[in-house]
């Protein structure tokens, strides 16, 4: 299974707000610490922000916060909320045209797997795999 790098990027974004506290962060500054697109990361942090990850605030001083604790954001959350769907293999979507599905025993394995994925996600927290500010490259003009 592989994340998308959608939510390769919203687990960055949680990670740097996470290390830098109670301080805004805003979008320009984080593009510039992962070298990722502004446009992408505002897509991401508007996606964040609608899920209650992040709270945003607009204007000059604006900039984006975690909305919660880092102890109280569980990764299988934020997975769940960042990848567009979970379907390993074609049975598992809606257009499936396997012929063997009726059969086949391939897919209770892959949705075991896919559930002890995310069971595994659920037991750690953002706070977890916090890391430091000194952790990160500089500031970009900071």
């Amino acid at each position: 299974m592989q994340l998308t790098d959608f939510t390769d990027y919203s687990l960055r974004v949680l990670l740097y707000a996470a290390s830098q506290g109670d301080r805004r962060i805003t979008i320009e500054e984080t593009a510039g610490i992962y070298g990722i697109s502004r446009a992408h990361l505002m897509k991401v942090v508007n996606q964040l922000t609608s899920s209650g990850f992040l709270t945003s605030v607009r204007g000059r001083l604006g900039g984006v916060v975690l909305a919660k604790p880092p102890e109280k954001i569980r990764l299988g959350d934020v997975i769940r909320a960042t990848e567009p769907d979970f379907a390993l293999v074609e049975c598992f979507g809606a257009e499936n045209h396997c012929a063997i599905t009726p059969r086949c025993k391939l897919r209770g394995v892959l949705n075991e797997a896919r559930a002890g994925f995310l069971a595994t996600l659920d037991r750690y927290t953002l706070a977890d795999i916090a890391l430091k500010p000194r952790d990160f490259p500089p500031r970009p003009g900071g």
